[in-house]
């Protein structure tokens, strides 16, 4: 039996010719992950439900969440009209 030599992996490091900014231009983000708490919250669904309500608590635009309501509402108003729900319960009787 003789005594076998293994080969040794070669290491490939590779740089784009034309590539002059920072980092690795290959990863993976999106734009907007440093702005984010959301991005890698606390496990579980509690976590992340509360890491969500937070972010949406503590938003700087006023207006965003307001669209976002009036958006809610004409969807789910919408959606009621077109099962068929009576939407006459909510109007007074005159």
């Amino acid at each position: 039996m003789g005594l076998m030599k293994l080969k040794k992996n070669r290491k490939f490091n590779y740089k784009p010719r034309f590539y002059k900014g920072e980092g690795n231009p290959y990863e993976l983000k999106h734009k907007f992950d440093d702005y984010r708490k959301t991005v890698n919250p606390p496990k579980g669904i509690k976590g992340k439900w509360n890491a969500a309500l937070d972010e949406y608590q503590n938003d700087k635009d006023a207006n965003v969440n307001k669209c976002v309501l009036i958006i809610a509402g004409v969807l789910i108003l919408l959606f009621l009209i077109v099962i068929g729900f009576d939407l006459s319960i909510f109007f007074p009787k005159s």
